[in-house]
């Protein structure tokens, strides 16, 4: 199957990142969430980074305006109807999911397939709620979406093997390198990595150390990219909640046990650079200013 038209749903952090992917690899794109205002601001967050691309020499000014001019925003679902593929990426919770596939199912054309950007759930439960389970996949990004290479293509118990190979083929020219895993509670990267930083939290609320000492210890002993605190206010507290639990779920290992300050966090309205504070505080830019003082005195 020949993709032209992309929908994304979901204009978080994640659903911009990929909306951006895909229009700037010359796809049409239908960005659509519940309401427009939500919408509006992702792609002026899109046009900031572009923007930022365009000083630094690495897109032309051309280049940054053919991608938006490939943008259109949505806060109707009907607008997906002629997409080619749909990639959600919504709240991490299984019935809302299932409701939105549900909806798209219905108004989709036969031969489109949909894909959740899930980091946990279980695809093939998804795959469950649909007339179309042979077209269903996951296509699991990573954060930062315009810079992380890799999309995990999460294969379900009922996928067609056509669908694998079109979603494979799609991930390259995205630019990505795809690579196919089976539907499993956290798939390859999340189960590894919560194990790790799952210890996290426990160690914050205990004093081991501030979450910046964490991080530099992790990232020049361990070689980390980036530390687990600042990858955790990057994904979000609440989505980094939902991961363990849906892993404590269904493995019923206590290793995958989320930590209580973690929830502590999370009703104190901490969630990370998405609002201005998790671990750390953040300007309007999203740059770290500090540690989050309210939590560490």
């Amino acid at each position: 199957m020949e993709f032209k038209k992309i929908g994304v749903v979901g204009a978080g952090t994640m659903g911009l990142g990929i909306a951006q992917v895909c229009a700037q690899s010359g796809f049409e794109v239908v960005f659509n969430d519940i309401k427009m205002e939500i919408v509006d601001k992702a792609v002026n967050r899109i046009t900031k980074l572009l923007s930022k691309d365009v000083d630094k020499g690495k897109i032309t000014a051309e280049a940054k305006d053919a991608t938006l001019g490939r943008i259109k925003k949505s806060e109707n679902v009907e607008d997906m109807a002629d997409c080619d593929v749909i990639i959600e990426a919504i709240v991490e919770n299984m019935d809302a999911k299932k409701s939105l596939y549900q909806k798209l199912d219905a108004i989709c054309k036969p031969e489109a397939i949909l894909a959740t950007n899930t980091s946990s759930l279980s695809v093939s439960e998804l795959a469950s709620a649909t007339k179309r389970p042979a077209q269903f996949i996951g296509m699991h990004f990573f954060n930062p979406v315009q810079v992380m290479k890799l999309i995990e293509v999460v294969t379900p118990l009922q996928v067609a093997q056509a669908t694998i190979d079109a979603v494979m083929d799609l991930g390259v020219r995205l630019g990505k390198e795809p690579v196919p895993v089976k539907d499993s509670p956290g798939f390859v990267v999340n189960r590894i990595l919560t194990m790790g930083s799952n210890e996290v939290p426990f160690m914050l609320h205990e004093g081991v150390a501030t979450p910046d000492a964490i991080d530099k210890c992790m990232k020049l002993g361990a070689n980390w990219r980036m530390g687990p605190c600042e990858l955790n206010d990057l994904v979000g507290l609440d989505i980094s909640i939902a991961i363990r639990e849906t892993l404590y779920a269904e493995f019923k290992e206590p290793k995958y046990r989320p930590s209580p300050f973690l929830y502590q966090m999370i009703r104190a309205g901490f969630l990370g650079r998405k609002t201005g504070k998790g671990w750390y505080e953040y300007d309007e830019d999203g740059k770290i200013i500090g540690i989050n003082r309210s939590v560490f005195k």
